[in-house]
């Protein structure tokens, strides 16, 4: 397993990932079910959003586990500014992780302007992190992913009973966790999960990116 310090926060970049993986994402408060679109609206950089996250039936081989493919593609003010490809994938005790991503940022023009962000775990020094926990506890914390001067987010978990009013759901119980990374520092965010669903709403603490669940689509 990753190296973790007292209170669940990684200390060191040396990971072991688990023996064992199961083939399904089904960790309830990060469930991926194949065919499934969730459909994120919002605000970034002053410009308004919309995020479409597709959960494929593709897998992605990565250190010999085979990792389910995610399509997330960010419009701003109707143009496509993001499209990435995440790699998740749970362990048998009920862990999520996050074993990388492709992704290009696009100019107004369809240009691909920018890859930085892109990593794969095993490759250049890069590490798999823990996305979701099997059993969340308030005041842990969890390395995401690793890949030096790259990609390098963190998070803590904040409380599992908080409220939260999005379009597709509101709740008393959902999950807060607070994430950042030491290649932007000050630069805080806080996202919410609802059990059974996963994320709901994203928002930056400076107000710069807000996202919620407009609505979930099944294939």
């Amino acid at each position: 397993m990753l190296a973790l310090a007292a209170g669940g926060c990684s200390s060191r970049h040396e990971q072991t990932l688990p023996a064992n993986f199961v083939a399904e994402v089904d960790n309830p408060w990060f469930p991926l079910k194949p065919g499934t679109t969730y459909v994120y609206r919002g605000a970034k950089d002053g410009k308004p959003s919309r995020e479409m996250l597709e959960v494929t039936h593709l897998t992605k081989t990565i250190q010999g586990v085979r990792a389910m493919v995610l399509h997330d593609n960010l419009y701003l003010a109707g143009k496509l500014a993001e499209r990435t490809s995440d790699w998740y994938a749970q362990d048998a005790d009920g862990n999520v992780w996050y074993l990388g991503e492709d992704t290009a940022e696009f100019d107004r023009n369809g240009r691909i302007t920018s890859t930085e962000g892109s990593w794969q775990a095993g490759v250049d020094g890069a590490e798999a992190g823990i996305y979701m926990p099997a059993h969340p506890k308030v005041g842990e914390s969890y390395s995401q992913e690793y890949y030096k001067g790259h990609a390098e987010d963190h998070f803590r978990v904040v409380s599992l009973r908080t409220s939260v009013d999005a379009p597709y759901s509101h709740s008393e119980a959902a999950m807060k966790t607070r994430e950042w990374t030491p290649l932007e520092p000050g630069a805080i965010d806080f996202k919410y999960y609802l059990r059974g669903v996963g994320t709901v709403k994203e928002q930056a603490k400076n107000g710069s990116e807000r996202g919620v669940l407009v609505s979930v689509r099944s294939s």
